[in-house]
């Protein structure tokens, strides 16, 4: 899973390589679901946000630390896991060691 690139079963991915009908997010009608709409904005994912934010800080809201820090990465794993967004594609996402 590349969160970096984009390159991800979300709807906005999927349209533009024409396997989803539109690039709209499942819960939030018109509204581009990407990375950063998944980790910032989706009201349905509020509450695991907030075990985020309490674990980060307002650092949490930074899609690149998110992303690069390797204190971060083990907390976002958390928060993709328990969206349940990718577990059709990948099951549990867990920390590699390579």
């Amino acid at each position: 899973m590349n969160l970096r690139s984009q390159h991800i079963p979300l709807n906005h991915h999927l349209h533009r390589i024409n396997k989803a009908k539109h690039p709209h997010c499942p819960h939030c009608p018109n509204i581009k679901e990407s990375v950063h709409h998944l980790l910032i904005e989706c009201p349905k994912y509020q509450r695991e946000r907030h075990i985020l934010h309490s674990a980060l800080g307002r650092d949490a809201s930074s899609i690149p630390y998110l992303l690069t820090k390797p204190e971060a990465i083990p907390h976002l794993i958390k928060l993709i896991n328990s969206t349940r967004r990718f577990k059709t594609t990948f099951g549990e996402v867990s920390l590699s060691t390579k």
